[in-house]
This record gives structure tokens, sequence and C-alpha cells, in this order.
């Protein structure tokens, strides 16, 4: 597009670096990159086909993580320091939701960009898709699991909406696709700002297990009307209501009615008790993600 992002934040003062997919805008920003002395620094790549699942180098426009911050001279800082990088950028529409559940999944195990630490987004998404990452427990229509892993895994910030009038929106000659909706708003896109929280891994929560985390919470809420002791028992547990009764949570609940809480909560108790084991939740974990990348 016309850089407005690019522009807004170089006359901000901070540095910036830049991944461009498109070859034909590439002078334009490498002749930019040489008139500023340092403050900007262009690269030919796509973030959003960025560590894709394959084995040996990768063609540009496709980025591994490793080397993008490497050329940026970016390195690793612990989990609980300051955001060591912030990301702007204007999410493809049609990639929109597999895109978030590809970085949510990134942020719980700390992989990708999210190996060198808590990178903070701020990206243009679909009204629609911000009304589900801010969904709140008993909204069936809007409250799904990708709300409960964002609401758990980060702080959301909504800093502008804007119009789909102001962008290009005729998909057939590139611009922006407005994605079709009938059960959410959808005038505007959102600029969103998603920072990962410091106290993410705290209590049975660790990168070598969040994997079969967002796993639960994939299944509780596959069917939002299902009840949580249907659930519990269908994971074979001999007393689920006993933990829901010490977790206060009621025996008919639903699972779009548990708050991102609950599910920490529960997952914490399945972890500690001695008849719940996670090793049939593997090969299925495996195949959602696999699925998802």
């Amino acid at each position: 597009g016309p850089g407005v992002l690019t522009r807004t934040l170089l006359n901000s003062g901070v540095r910036v670096v830049a991944l461009e997919n498109d070859l034909g805008f590439l002078p334009d920003l490498q002749s930019l990159e040489n008139s500023l002395d340092g403050q900007f620094k262009v690269i030919y790549g796509d973030f959003f086909r960025l560590d894709p699942l394959v084995t040996g180098p990768v063609k540009p426009p496709t980025v591994c993580s490793e080397k993008l911050f490497e050329s940026m001279g970016v390195a690793a800082v612990p989990w609980r320091a300051d955001v060591p990088v912030k990301i702007f950028g204007i999410v493809p529409q049609k990639k929109e939701r597999n895109m978030l559940w590809r970085l949510i999944f990134a942020i719980y195990e700390c992989s990708s960009i999210y190996r060198y630490g808590r990178i903070e987004l701020n990206f243009f998404l679909s009204e629609k898709e911000y009304k589900v990452l801010t969904a709140k427990a008993g909204e069936k229509r809007t409250y799904q699991a990708l709300s409960v892993l964002w609401q758990l895994g980060c702080e959301i910030q909504l800093l502008h909406m804007e119009p789909w009038a102001s962008f290009l929106t005729n998909s057939k000659n590139g611009g922006l696709a407005i994605p079709k909706s009938t059960a959410l708003p959808n005038d505007h896109l959102c600029l969103v700002r998603l920072t990962p929280r410091k106290d993410l891994f705290t209590g049975t929560l660790k990168t070598t297990n969040s994997a079969t985390f967002v796993f639960m919470v994939k299944q509780c809420l596959a069917r939002p009307s299902c009840r949580i002791i249907d659930k519990l028992n269908s994971w074979s547990l001999y007393d689920g209501c006993k933990l829901l009764r010490e977790l206060e949570i009621p025996e008919d609940a639903e699972t779009v009615s548990l708050y991102p809480e609950d599910y920490r909560h529960l997952f914490d108790a399945l972890q500690n008790s001695s008849v719940f084991t996670e090793s049939w939740f593997h090969d299925e974990v495996l195949e959602s993600a696999r699925n998802i990348n």
C-alpha cells in the first residue's frame, strides 16, 4: 500500500524494519533506506509466511524468525523482561483466523518470534475477529476457544477503529476483501494491540504442556452448549463432580459459561490430579497443531 504505517512510525523517531513481499515496491523502499542513515531497514519477506513447517532453507518471501531477528540485531530476552520488539501490520483477511491460531500456539509454546520474548503485536484485524477475541463468557455466538486463549495469553487493547471505506477493498485489484459476517458487526478494521502477559507461565502451565491446555480449551468450546461435567466424564475422570465442587463451578454449567480463569484453574486441577493423564491427548494435540500450521 502507500506506506501509511511505515511513514507514521518513522516520523515518531523509532527504528523501523519493514518486511515487503512485493518486489515492485522494493526499489522505492531501498531508496528510502539509503536516505535515512540507519533508521530504516527493508527486507524482502512476508511476516504472514513466517516459520513454515518445512525442513531446510526457505525461499523468500517466506521468512525464518531466526534469520529475521539476526538481521535486525535483536537478541532473545527472558519472558518477564520488557517487550523487545513491536510489530505493526494489516493481517490478510483470507489468513486472519489461521494466523490467530498459529500465533496463539506460538505464544503458549514460546516458539517462532516468541523465542525472543514477549513480542508486541499491533495488527489491523476485522471487527468481527476483534469481537471474538474480546467476547465474554456466556456469549454463545462469539465466545470461542480463541477468546479464552487470547484473553489469558495477552492484554488486548483497541487502539483505533477505521471504516472499511478508508481502504481499497476491491480484491480483484489486490485490495482487501471485506470478510462477510452475519452474526457479528464488521464495519471496520480495528487496530488492536496484543501484548503477551508476564505472568502467563505460572502455576502448572509451562511451555512443555501448553499445547495440551490449548487443545483442552478447543475441545471444551467445540460445542458451547455442552455441559462441562459431560466433557470431564468423556475424559474418564472418576469424580468430575468433586473436582467441579472444589473449583466452585456448578455441575450443570455449560462450557460457554466458564470464564478464561476457570479454564486455567481447571487445567491446574487436572495437572495436579493423580487420575488424569494427558498422554491420550498427545496424538490429537500434534494433529491439531499440524493442521493449523
